[in-house]
């Protein structure tokens, strides 16, 4: 039950200063971030493309709470296109983007956020990839639904993501499921209260099998957020009994988490991305990461206590 804990401390001002000043943290936090600059992470997009992998690229820092602080994550993401367009990578490397770093949580922050990060979709697109816009907190996808179909009209290809452990997420997928969608399918990582969430992991599985057979038989274009080895093989399955080729579906998984897996898979003609997260303001990111695995909270306390 450590899970709930660690998300309430992903909060937490106090907590945020204490595990920034721990012996061990830039150790792990390496693991999972790729870097603290746009310079810093290009070689890693370099790498993964070289191994036949494919990436989505996550600038850290979405508890904001200024306008100009929007705007600079703004222009954060537009650097690193202007950073990718050199490298023409096209899809092989693409954006994922939470809209609370885009202001959404300020006054008059649906406004906000949609202005923002359509200069940065705009951008994307005029080099040949696209964003895709991470679910956060159940208050905050009804207006992040919003702006996805509003990008949609201009940007079809702009992807969105949504979390098995919520109620809602079923229905979400049926309507989601349609010709020309992109649909990220995570298991969920907030600290959510249990009139709109699974609790229990086994019901969360559970719903994101679910959920993942409505993604598969619909039109779209799935997109399986898990590192679960049964996840895996029973999504390997479903795509099978859909009849879906090898690109019409693909893999993603965290940077620095079973990166043996993301070889293996991409080895056997999967489409396989990587999630990697950059930047300085790395907090948040981290502390779900401790979060959704035990094990990474045990190899943070051994290089705390042999760094002390």
């Amino acid at each position: 039950m450590l899970g709930p804990v660690i998300l309430a401390a992903s909060r937490s001002d106090r907590m945020r200063r204490f595990v920034s000043a721990a012996p061990g943290t830039k150790q792990v936090v390496a693991r999972f971030i790729a870097g603290e600059s746009v310079d810093q992470v290009v070689p890693v997009v370099q790498d993964a493309v070289a191994k036949g992998l494919e990436v989505t690229l996550d600038v850290v820092g979405e508890d904001i709470t200024t306008r100009e602080q929007a705007f600079a994550a703004r222009d954060a993401y537009l650097e690193l296109i202007e950073h990718l367009k050199v490298l023409d990578l096209g899809t092989k490397a693409e954006m994922s983007i939470k809209l609370s770093m885009f202001g959404q949580a300020l006054e008059g922050g649906h406004e906000l956020a949609l202005a923002n990060v359509r200069p940065v979709v705009e951008a994307a697109a005029a080099i040949g990839t696209t964003v895709t816009l991470d679910a956060e907190d159940h208050t905050t996808l009804d207006s992040m639904f919003a702006i996805h179909e509003e990008l949609r009209k201009d940007f079809p290809q702009t992807g969105c993501v949504i979390q098995a452990y919520l109620y809602r997420t079923e229905a979400d997928a049926r309507r989601l499921a349609a010709s020309g969608s992109r649909v990220r399918l995570v298991k969920g990582a907030y600290k959510e209260p249990a009139e709109v969430a699974y609790q229990d992991k086994a019901e969360t599985d559970k719903a994101y099998v679910r959920v993942l057979r409505v993604l598969m038989e619909g039109e779209g274009y799935p997109m399986i957020g898990s590192h679960d080895p049964r996840l895996i093989s029973i999504a390997q399955e479903l795509a099978r009994k859909a009849g879906r080729k090898l690109d019409e579906y693909e893999f993603q998984m965290l940077y620095g988490i079973r990166g043996e897996e993301h070889l293996r898979l991409a080895a056997e003609g999967h489409r396989m991305r990587v999630y990697t997260a950059y930047g300085t303001d790395w907090y948040g990111y981290f502390m779900r990461r401790l979060a959704e695995k035990p094990a990474n909270l045990l190899f943070f306390a051994r290089s705390t206590l042999t760094k002390g």
